[in-house]
């Protein structure tokens, strides 16, 4: 439950920059991850992105890091 706290005041003290707040924004997307793949991606979550857009996400953040 923290995360879900701490990923918001993150941004909003840093402006709203991502770059930021990388760290955060990786493990809510990692947890979110975690959720439909244990809970399939009918599941639903007011915290996470839709599982397809999860993935484009996941997969640019990758492609980015690289």
């Amino acid at each position: 439950m923290a995360l879900l706290t701490s990923t918001p005041d993150c941004l909003s003290r840093n402006g709203y920059k991502e770059e930021k707040c990388q760290g955060l924004i990786d493990a809510l997307y990692n947890c979110c991850e975690a959720f439909y793949n244990k809970n399939g991606d009918s599941a639903t979550s007011a915290s996470c992105p839709k599982p397809d857009l999860l993935r484009l996400k996941l997969k640019q953040r990758e492609e980015h890091k690289a």
